[in-house]
């Protein structure tokens, strides 16, 4: 590796970890990510242009530039279009082609030990040392040289983790966009362990059969004549690799498998863990790429996704007050109603008129918004917070309850607040929020359901009973903003909409705000 190529891949990973810490503070983020970006630039240049092997420069650049642009051409004009609704999936979509890569990667990387050939610029001393022997045939390079079984291990860990990935962020796509339904049976939990422990079985069958084979002799390498004064030997593996590619493609099926059953029971206020965890999942799956190829600056990208995606899972874990085997085979959100023995009679609830909700807002010292998934799906955080501006402009104090898994992904509030520049220090965390919540006058809740939730707190038998949530039901008056009576993500039925301080404004988010605007510049 030349000097000049340390250097771009030493830099792509100062940067990936420079905009990895800037992304932790959401007024530094869009540099930290443009940062990073310019490194992962960097590191692709120096990859194209300076890398080398065996004193061979790389070919084929039509294919490499071409696979450049279409990439790059899909991916802006993905995000230019994609609404903040969509984001979640996007995500999760972005998140697959990731695993798929290290997938595919494996697979090629397989192909060419397996099947291929390996060679070795042995340089004039070894070139000597068997020359004559190159001279009257090949020869046999003795047992146990070049025992690729630690090679194999790590393309079989790429290729488990990136096909699982890849096929469970697929089935996570198709969830979050409405295309594919929560499936289950009995004893899914069950088979979903067989499939596991097939897919770990075929990996040490093959990996065994491995080094077997060239510790035993018969995979050793077959080096062909040189030809040349000092010429690169190529080696052909003598192994019979039948078995082995057989125990290859069934451990690559089973992944697939076992990646769509991994996910299908999944779903309701459970999805934003799982896109976090396979998010982490795709970033070991990349790391194990980096170790295939000797490359720096892939290895440190993937070991920061992986680790930051296994942090933020076991944070929104906790958040939630459930375990991660909890989340994987509980899967509330599928089947939440089973749980709690079916809905329950609530009593009645009351609705607020728009001029009534405006005086109260108007009238108030202070006033915390909650924003939700139905925020998001009105496209109204712009709306929003001009509303804030306005109650700020007459002496109210206004603020944001963020829950750290309201909406469809980590993190999907702030994004959407951020994007309506909503000031970063105006967003409270959940603690924060619930100490403030009884000198609260008014609660508006927008679009949030399953985060602001009494029955986590109050009904044992109801399947988010632990779930650490907002206490709005502590605040003086609470207005809740929802389309319909309809229950959230999570399928279960809303204790705060039938308390007596709560009052329901009904419509779309965006519409309503705009009216409730209107209504507070007359007061």
């Amino acid at each position: 590796m030349s000097g000049l190529l340390t250097l771009a891949y030493l830099i792509g990973s100062i940067t990936f970890i420079v905009g990895l810490k800037m992304l932790s503070n959401p007024a530094s983020a869009r540099k930290g990510n443009l940062i990073a970006a310019a490194g992962m630039f960097i590191a692709i240049a120096g990859t194209i242009f300076l890398y080398e092997e065996n004193g061979e420069r790389l070919h084929n650049f039509g294919w490499i530039f071409g696979g450049l642009f279409i990439g790059s051409v899909v991916g802006v004009l993905a995000a230019k279009k994609v609404k903040m609704t969509a984001m979640p999936e996007m995500v999760s979509l972005f998140n697959g082609m990731g695993g798929a890569c290290a997938m595919l990667i494996s697979i090629v990387e397989f192909d060419h030990l397996a099947n291929g050939h390996i060679t070795l610029n042995i340089g004039k001393f070894l070139q000597d040392a068997i020359g004559q022997a190159a001279q009257h045939g090949d020869i046999n390079i003795g047992p146990g040289f070049g025992n690729p079984a630690g090679k194999y291990l790590i393309i079989l860990l790429g290729l488990i983790i990136g096909s699982v990935s890849f096929a469970g962020s697929m089935v996570a796509w198709g969830k979050l966009n409405g295309k594919v339904k929560d499936f289950s049976f009995n004893g899914q939990h069950i088979v979903n362990l067989v499939v596991l422990a097939a897919i770990v079985i075929a990996g040490a069958w093959l990996l065994i059969d491995v080094h077997q084979q060239f510790s035993g002799g018969s995979g050793n390498w077959t080096a062909h004549p040189p030809a040349g004064p000092f010429p690169n030997i190529e080696l052909q593996s003598m192994a019979d690799t039948t078995l082995i590619n057989t125990l290859f493609y069934v451990t690559l099926t089973l992944s697939i498998v076992y990646g769509v059953m991994f996910v299908m029971p999944i779903g309701g206020a459970d999805m934003p863990v799982v896109i976090s965890l396979l998010n982490s999942f795709t970033g070991v799956a990349a790391a194990c790429g980096g170790f295939l190829y000797n490359n720096p600056v892939m290895l440190t990208g993937g070991i920061l996704v992986g680790s930051a995606g296994t942090i933020l899972t076991i944070l929104m874990c906790k958040a939630m007050n459930r375990s991660l085997k909890n989340v994987l085979i509980g899967s509330f959100g599928a089947k939440a109603t089973s749980a709690g023995g079916g809905p329950k009679e609530q009593g009645n609830y009351k609705e607020v008129t728009i001029s009534d909700a405006a005086v109260m807002m108007r009238y108030a010292s202070k006033v915390m918004i909650v924003p939700g998934y139905g925020l998001a799906v009105a496209q109204a955080q712009h709306v929003c917070h001009e509303l804030e501006k306005l109650l700020e402009e007459k002496g109210v104090e206004v603020n944001y309850a963020i829950h750290p898994v309201a909406g469809r992904m980590p993190g999907h509030m702030n994004v959407l607040l951020a994007e309506a520049d909503v000031p970063y220090e105006k967003l409270e965390e959940m603690e924060t929020a619930n100490a403030a919540m009884p000198n609260t006058d008014v609660v508006l809740v927008l679009g949030a359901n399953d985060v602001v939730n009494p029955a986590a707190k109050n009904d044992p038998s109801s399947p988010i009973y632990g779930m650490p949530i907002l206490e709005v039901e502590l605040a003086k008056m609470v207005i809740v903003n929802k389309r319909s009576m309809k229950p959230g993500y999570a399928g279960i039925e809303n204790e705060l909409f039938f308390q007596p301080k709560t009052s329901m404004l009904f419509g779309d988010a965006k519409s309503v705000l705009q009216q409730l605007v209107a209504e507070v510049k007359t007061l």
